[in-house]
């Protein structure tokens, strides 16, 4: 669903293309990489530095699953925290002053009912401290003086999230925030009085309130304006809220608010969206984060004068994230791109040193035969200009044309990034150009382009994938009969729209858990939606209401007859946001139309894979499916 919710035939096709230059780089044939080879490129991600700032605390997947590990920075091993071989484990943070503790998040199979868990290292037990059936635990952060953390939980009822505080000394929560009526708590000041809220009233409209828990009375920030409020933390001295919102612009801006005087000074606006900031432990730095054109930015300001510090020059990648340490001496940086997967690094403040501290890209592959992302941009049906993230193999040529995906996000409301993947990458190498259109209705391009799908889906937004599809039609190094759509969740609902309303557009399509029946969908999402239920049904339907019939028309499921091109169907039994039953029904009602039909089921996954056996199964599959369907057969040659 739209990320508010921790997816005409004719015509002369216009195109407007950037960063696509007239001098073409010659085609040549890269080394073609072993499936096993380029998916032991290994994901990692940073929690956050050891009390003494020596050591980092990290999961990756090294195993095949993600577990817990801490990284020396002095000589950049890694020791396993976890042994987990059944359920992803996340790291979240050390105890403070205690290196042999620490927090970890994991759920159940994929099901999305994440718990905390406190890890001894000295016993190797762990014990979950939020141990209600049913109930999905997020962590917020350390209180001020270290001795709690501030714990998001909807054990009281499944539809609502409430604000809590845990001791660390006995893990019992205690309520500061009682959430009845779907108005969310975000963020609380340091002395626990005050507390941000949020309501979400339509896709493109949020409200934003101040309770005051001394008073226990909420003051409204937000105004009457169509527009999204976003708050993100509490100035160290809890005077001020920060907050994002795209009240004055087609973009979010980054605003404080002045607790004491009521008013609202925009600090910082970019010509993309500002995703949010954060502030040091101690109130030094500030860095502020922003999507820009479908990249990440990070840009690290001193927080007293505003002026913008210089981070390191970095050939190879970009800036994905950024962590401040306690002592405000050294930032942990998370660096990646198309052609790397993120890689740590730690940067001394005082002595501008860069040290990298991991290489997660397999060794086996060399960067220089992965394809470097495009951002493209070409004309749709009504001239709308369209972005997307565009991949063109290294051996495609005009004499050797190449088959090609349409790539869809989820959604809606997603947004396809420049980063890495193993799964296009792959395909990539192996002939497939892929362009990942961002459809109108997705994320980054402002809140005109993002309202222009609300309840149009499987119209506008489709079209767009096929006018992307024209696009690659008109590359000379594409075979337009060779052309299929992939897509996930709400891109896989965009996957079995397009073989169903345009059956003839596309030569094949890939599925993953995508929605098939918009009214069951729409009824049976997760309880812990219940406060944006009413802002999904504004954007996409109202299965309760006249919506139902339009609803059920653009429901791939109700029209499953006219598919008549190669499926394949890729499933997690433990999915909770699109039942399995949706890609079950699907599957069996196109098999009656004589066309081939895949289905992959992972039993132990939920609303996305996360295991590296599965994420091998699901490329593997998908691969010899599209070898077998969709890439042009080679011609006999004449004797």
């Amino acid at each position: 669903m739209k990320n508010t919710y921790p997816y005409l035939l004719g015509g002369l096709l216009l195109c407007a293309v950037s960063c696509q230059k007239e001098e073409k780089a010659e085609a040549r044939i890269p080394k073609q990489f072993a499936l096993e080879d380029l998916f032991d490129t290994k994901s990692i991600a940073g929690a956050d530095f050891s009390p003494d700032e020596t050591k980092i605390l990290v999961d990756n997947n090294t195993t095949g699953i993600f577990n817990a590990y801490e990284l020396n920075i002095a000589d950049t091993t890694q020791t396993a925290l976890t042994k987990s071989t059944k359920e992803s484990v996340f790291a979240v943070d050390y105890l403070p002053g205690n290196a042999n503790k620490f927090v970890y998040s994991s759920d159940q199979g994929g099901n999305e009912d994440s718990h905390l868990y406190v890890m001894d290292r000295k016993t190797g037990t762990p014990q979950d401290i939020t141990p209600w059936q049913g109930s999905k635990n997020m962590f917020g952060r350390w209180t001020i003086d270290n001795k709690s953390f501030y714990l998001i939980s909807n054990k009281r009822d499944p539809k609502y999230f409430d604000l809590y505080k845990m001791d660390t000394l006995t893990w019992t929560p205690t309520l500061l925030y009682e959430n009845k009526d779907g108005i969310q708590p975000y963020t609380i000041s340091n002395n626990d009085q005050y507390v941000a809220l949020t309501q979400e009233i339509t896709a493109d409209k949020s409200e934003l309130f101040l309770y005051d828990n001394k008073t226990k009375t909420s003051k409204r920030i937000s105004n009457d304006n169509e527009a999204n409020w976003n708050p993100v933390t509490f100035e160290r001295d809890n005077t001020a809220l920060y907050y994002t919102s795209n009240d004055d612009n087609e973009f979010n801006a980054l605003y404080k608010y002045d607790i004491a005087s009521g008013k609202s000074t925009k600090v910082f606006s970019d010509k993309w969206d500002v995703a949010g900031v954060s502030l040091s432990k101690n109130g030094k730095y500030h860095a502020v984060f922003i999507n820009d054109d479908g990249k990440n930015k990070v840009l690290l300001f001193d927080h007293a004068t505003n002026k913008q510090i210089d981070l390191p020059d970095l050939e190879d990648g970009d800036i994905l994230d950024v962590i401040i340490s306690e002592s405000e001496t050294k930032l942990l940086l998370t660096v990646g791109s198309s052609t790397s997967s993120a890689n740590l690094y730690v940067y001394d403040m005082a002595t501008k040193k860069l040290k990298q501290l991991t290489r997660t890209l397999s060794k086996k592959i060399d960067q220089n035969d992965l394809v470097k992302a495009e951002v493209v941009r070409f004309k749709s049906f009504d001239g709308k200009e369209i972005p997307a993230i565009y991949y063109k193999p290294l051996q495609a040529s005009k004499e050797a044309k190449v088959p090609a995906l349409v790539w869809v996000h989820g959604g809606p409301g997603g947004q396809s990034r420049i980063n890495y993947s193993n799964a296009i990458q792959y395909y990539v190498n192996h002939g497939y150009a892929v362009l990942a259109v961002n459809n109108r209705g997705s994320s980054g391009y402002g809140k005109t382009f993002y309202k222009l799908d609300n309840k149009d889906h499987s119209n506008g937004d489709l079209k767009d994938c096929i006018w992307g599809k024209k696009w690659l039609a008109q590359q000379d190094y594409i075979d337009p009969n060779a052309i299929g759509i992939y897509g996930g969740s709400y891109g896989g609902c965009m996957v079995l729209g397009a073989l169903a309303f345009h059956p003839e557009e596309f030569k094949v399509g890939v599925d993953l858990f995508g929605v098939a029946n918009w009214p069951r969908t729409l009824k049976s999402i997760p309880a812990y939606w219940e406060a944006g239920r009413k802002a999904m049904y504004d954007e996409v339907g109202d299965p309760y209401s006249a919506d139902s019939v339009r609803l059920k028309n653009i429901s791939p499921l109700y029209n499953y007859q006219k598919i008549n091109k190669p499926l394949i169907v890729l499933q997690g039994s433990n999915d909770v946001r699109v039942l399995p039953i949706e890609s079950e029904e699907i599957v069996n009602g196109v098999k009656k139309n004589g066309v081939p039909v895949e289905y992959v089921v992972f039993p132990d996954e939920g609303h996305g894979f996360m295991k590296k056996e599965n994420q091998l199964t699901a490329a593997k599959k998908t691969l010899a499916f599209l070898d077998k369907y969709l890439k042009p057969k080679a011609q006999p040659v004449a004797k």
